[in-house]
């Protein structure tokens, strides 16, 4: 049995809750009539003209309230986000990353959250062997829209041995009675060489195209590897020519596909072309960048956005001395654009690409890159007047690298003043020449 809670810890200043008098600290009981689970229940049950609300005051009274609330949100928080805890992971996964984590970090780094609610909330990606056939249509009964589903393969036999769950074969099932019942999907493909790959990539791509338009886009992303693997299954990066492979088979498809349906649909992460020395695709390729979050057209989103950024660049002296950091694989990209600055203005600018002897193996995305690495690598380096990382580094928003060290901790470390950037262009060149562009 789950654990329920329905404390309220935050009310949305001048909200239709504030105006009924609904307080922090009061529980909300039931809504018009019915009990009510997690938080899905409770957007599904508040989505009306007229709700009628059950609290159970702070002073251990009940009162019973009816609001219209013109189809928004209500103005409340819960203690507890998903109102009952997150669920955890079943499978054990040949690829798992937590699983090739170090010992001693902090805990929450460990859980494995695998919570459909989590997808549709803040676009987590879940494989559904959580899901029992009520829950399955609990989710369709309430148009729970769309979900991100952590395919690998559609195969069941392969799918199931990659999870290490004989539940696992079910999935591709499953997604056929969501596409029926109109429930949109993304999807993502952990590929890992010469097990879901070649024939078995056709397969998985063949039958999800099929779920077109309800997968309205599928991600492939390699599998990564630390150097903390005793023990787990063996498992083969990728190298130059296996990512060029890729490449090509997943190019060949993006045309078929775009002829047949009219998208690509189909989209590869920027690591594949990087380990491949391949030039990033233009962003059109993208098709409005539907799955940024898993890396895919990062480099060209950032690069279009660069390109307009930098014609509003104004003639005139900045004197900035800027140390930007990042990861190694996009040290050439953030190079390229560093220059192109550097011609157009008396700004200097330092990259600086930190290699990861934290996890080791073949990481060299910026987003793992930790703070002990970068002051271990820059101590005895040259740093400007301040320093650049991408936000993609940082866990939460107390500036939390994944070594436990903070933004703080690093700064003080290099005695500089250390500003996390996002990938956009326009904000990267800001941060570099410390102003606002005027458009």
């Amino acid at each position: 049995m789950r654990k329920v809670n329905t404390t309220i810890k935050y009310i949305e200043p001048y909200s239709i809750a504030e105006d009924a008098g609904i307080e922090v600290g009061d529980k909300l009981i039931s809504i018009n009539g019915h009990d009510f689970h997690d938080i899905l229940e409770y957007r599904y049950l508040t989505a009306e003209y007229e709700v009628t609300l059950e609290i159970l005051k702070k002073d251990g009274t009940t009162e019973v309230i009816t609001i219209e609330n013109d189809y928004d949100d209500i103005g409340i928080e819960f203690e507890e986000g998903l109102i009952d805890e997150a669920q955890s992971c079943r499978n054990k996964c040949i690829f798992c990353f937590i699983d090739q984590l170090p010992k001693g970090m902090r805990e929450t780094v460990y859980f494995k959250d695998d919570d459909t609610r989590l997808s549709f909330l803040q676009g987590n990606y879940v494989t559904l062997t959580n899901m029992s056939d009520e829950e399955i249509d609990r989710l369709i009964k309430m148009r729970v829209s769309p979900i991100n589903v952590s395919v690998q393969a559609t195969n069941p036999e392969l799918r199931c041995k990659m999870l290490n769950n004989r539940f696992a074969g079910k999935c591709y099932d499953i997604m056929k009675k969501f596409a029926a019942n109109n429930i949109y999907m993304n999807c993502q493909i952990v590929l890992c060489p010469e097990i879901n790959d070649g024939k078995e990539l056709d397969r998985s791509i063949s039958e999800l195209a099929a779920l077109f338009p309800n997968v309205n886009s599928v991600s492939i992303v390699p599998v990564g590897l630390t150097r903390y693997r005793d023990g787990l299954y063996p498992l083969k990066p990728f190298t130059k020519e296996t990512s060029a492979q890729t490449i090509k088979q997943v190019e060949t498809w993006q045309k078929k596909l775009y002829d047949k349906l009219g998208t690509r649909l189909i989209y590869l992460s920027d690591e594949f072309y990087l380990n491949a020395e391949l030039p990033i695709p233009d962003a059109e390729v993208y098709e409005g960048f539907p799955q940024l979050e898993n890396g895919v057209g990062l480099i060209a989103s950032m690069a279009e956005e660069f390109d307009s950024a930098i014609k509003l660049v104004k003639n005139k002296k900045y004197d900035r001395n800027v140390t930007l950091v990042t990861g190694e694989a996009a040290a050439s990209f953030i190079t390229g654009l560093s220059e192109r600055l550097m011609e157009k203005t008396d700004v200097k600018i330092t990259v600086y690409a930190i290699k990861n002897n934290f996890f080791g193996g073949g990481v060299n995305v910026s987003g793992l890159v930790t703070g002990g690495d970068i002051i271990d690598q820059l101590k005895d380096k040259p740093i400007g007047d301040i320093m650049l990382i991408p936000h993609s580094m940082l866990r939460d928003e107390d500036g939390i690298f994944l070594d436990d060290l903070t933004v703080s901790d690093v700064e003080k470390a290099l005695n500089v003043k250390i500003e996390p950037v996002i990938n956009d262009g326009y904000e990267f060149i800001e941060k570099i020449l410390g102003e606002e562009l005027e458009f």
